[in-house]
C-alpha cells in the first residue's frame, strides 16, 4: 500500500493481491460480481459498449448513445456489517484483471469534511476529485469508494441539514456529473447504510444500484464451514450455528461482520491459550451474543 494523502483513507495500485485474495474468501462474491460486473465494466469501458453495438448489430445506432450517458456511479446499500465496502474493493481489483488494465483503488477519508469551516467541505470535494484524475492520467483506471456516503451526500432536503453540507452536495453532484467526460477511466462507489437519506439527485445518476442484506443461511453456513475448517467442528453443529444466527421474531440474524469479527474471536478466547477450540465454545457465544442491530433499530 502507498502512503495515503489527507483526503484518502488508501490509495492503492490494481490489480492487487491482497484484494484478489479478499475476493477469494468474500462469501458471496463471485455470484454477485458475475451479476453485475458486466454492468460495472460497460460504465467503466463505455467504448466497448460502442464496440459490441458494431460487431452485432451495426455503427451508429442510437443505442450507443443511451449508453454512454450514465454516470459512473454505483450505489451499494444495505445495513451494517453485510461486506458492502468489503465487495467494491475487491469489485476494484477484478474490473482491473480483465481485461487487464493498470489502475488506482482510491477510498475517501472521512476528514473531506473539514471542520465545518465556510466553503472547506466543497473545497476539499474538488480537491479529492482533482487527486483522482491525476491518478487516472490518460490510460489508467481509477476506482473511487466513498464508504458511510449519507454522511456527505445526504438530501439537500433534510430540515437539518445544514447550508454547507448542502454546499457540500451541490459539489459531489457536479464532480459526478464532470467525470462522464474521461470516457469512464474513473468509476465511483457509493457505499451507505442508508439509501432514503442519499440526495435524490445522485439516485438518479447511479448506473446501477445493488442492496446488500444479512446472510441467509446458506452464506453463514458456507462462511462457518471456511473459517472454522480444520477445528474438527462436526457438521451437525455448523448447522446448530446456522440455526442459532438466524434472524428470530423481532432480532435479526447475524451480519457477516458479526460471525467475523464477533462470534468466532469471542469463542477462541473461550479456550485461549490453555485448550482446543471446541463446538461448545462456538454454540455458548452464539447463545449469548445479540447481532447487530438493524439500523433502522438504532437509537
Amino acid at each position: 500500500m502507498t502512503e495515503a494523502s489527507n483526503l484518502f483513507e488508501l490509495e492503492l495500485p490494481l490489480p492487487d493481491a491482497g484484494l484478489h485474495e479478499l475476493g477469494q474468501r468474500l462469501i458471496g462474491f463471485q455470484g454477485r460480481y458475475e451479476h453485475l460486473g458486466r454492468a460495472f465494466q460497460m460504465l467503466l469501458d463505455p467504448a466497448a459498449a460502442d464496440a459490441w453495438a458494431r460487431g452485432h448489430h451495426g455503427p451508429d445506432l442510437p443505442i450507443v448513445a443511451v449508453l454512454a450517458e450514465r454516470y459512473p456511479l454505483v450505489i451499494l446499500h444495505g445495513d451494517v456489517g453485510t461486506g458492502k465496502t468489503a465487495f467494491a474493493e475487491a469489485a476494484a481489483d477484478r474490473l482491473c484483471r480483465s481485461p487487464r488494465r493498470e489502475g488506482t483503488l482510491m477510498k475517501l477519508s472521512t476528514r473531506v469534511r473539514g471542520l465545518g469551516k465556510v466553503g472547506e467541505l466543497s473545497h476539499l470535494i474538488n480537491e479529492a476529485f482533482a487527486a483522482v484524475e491525476v491518478a487516472v492520467g490518460r490510460e489508467r483506471a481509477a476506482i473511487l469508494i466513498i464508504d458511510e456516503a449519507d454522511s456527505l451526500a445526504a438530501s439537500r432536503g433534510d430540515v437539518q441539514s445544514h447550508h454547507e453540507d448542502k454546499v457540500g452536495v451541490n459539489t459531489l453532484i457536479q464532480k459526478i456529473d464532470d467525470i462522464r467526460r474521461l470516457d469512464g477511466r474513473l468509476l465511483v462507489f457509493l457505499c451507505t447504510n442508508r439509501l432514503g437519506a442519499i440526495d435524490p439527485a445522485l439516485q438518479r445518476r447511479a448506473g446501477y444500484t445493488e442492496e446488500f442484506q444479512r446472510p441467509d443461511a446458506e452464506q453463514r453456513r458456507a462462511l462457518l464451514e471456511h473459517d472454522l475448517a480444520g477445528l474438527g467442528i462436526s457438521k451437525a453443529d455448523i448447522e446448530s450455528l446456522v440455526q442459532l444466527t438466524a434472524a428470530r421474531d423481532s432480532t435479526p440474524g447475524f451480519t457477516f461482520s458479526d460471525l467475523r469479527t464477533r462470534l468466532i474471536p469471542v469463542s477462541v478466547q473461550r479456550a485461549f491459550p490453555d485448550r482446543p477450540l471446541i463446538a461448545a465454545d462456538l454454540i455458548t457465544a452464539a447463545e449469548q451474543m445479540k447481532p447487530s442491530p438493524s439500523f433502522s433499530q438504532r437509537p
